[in-house]
């Protein structure tokens, strides 16, 4: 899918409060860029339009969560997508920031210890020897390693077969293991899974 160019989309997102404009600034120190330093960390890589995100957060006040996509085009529609869901109530648990998540480990280190990451709907990269740029890839996987916590996870979903099926084989390279697997989410669906808006629009169609 390719997203129309939204030349306002920049200054918007650099003056909203939530949005952090200079990620690479809070490696090692995350904790401070929220109302409660204190509260564990989650990450959604490739966050989309916010509604996950969002929803996450005012699920879930006491854990703090960041959101990191790379086109601003997309981020200030999570911005409006946040907005939107806290309406009047104080956005004290979820920023975000524009950011190519192949390099994400110049944000974050081992003293942010991130607790948990999402990934959902990411690109599956068909084409031939693109299959490295895949977030769920053995390089990327090691990756995440460095900053997140020792008892810390990872939550996946897709609806491509063989993404599915090769992120498997990478788990195993990486060193993680698998604590719970399903091919088919919406069949007995866990209380804890939010739809995401990809999730609900292809859902729907059957």
């Amino acid at each position: 899918m390719r997203v129309r160019h939204k030349p306002y989309a920049g200054p918007e997102l650099a003056a909203w409060a939530y949005h952090i404009n200079h990620p690479e600034q809070q490696k090692n120190n995350w904790k401070i860029s929220y109302d409660n330093p204190a509260n564990p960390m989650h990450i959604e890589l490739g966050c989309g339009k916010g509604g996950f995100l969002g929803a996450l957060a005012l699920r879930n006040p006491g854990i703090n969560y960041l959101g990191v996509d790379i086109k601003n085009e997309m981020l200030v529609v999570a911005k409006h997508t946040i907005e939107e869901l806290f309406q009047q109530q104080p956005i004290t648990n979820v920023r975000i920031t524009n950011y190519n998540i192949e390099h994400i480990s110049n944000l974050l280190a081992p003293e942010d210890n991130v607790q948990r990451i999402y990934i959902n709907f990411c690109n599956p990269w068909y084409k031939s020897g693109h299959a490295k740029h895949r977030l769920t890839h053995p390089r990327q996987l090691v990756a995440y390693r460095d900053f997140l916590a020792d008892d810390g996870e990872i939550y996946f979903k897709t609806d491509d077969d063989l993404l599915f099926d090769k992120t498997q084989e990478y788990i195993y390279y990486s060193g993680y293991k698998v604590e719970w697997l399903t091919r088919d989410l919406h069949a007995t669906e866990p209380s804890w899974n939010i739809r995401t808006e990809h999730e609900q629009m292809f859902s729907a169609k059957g």
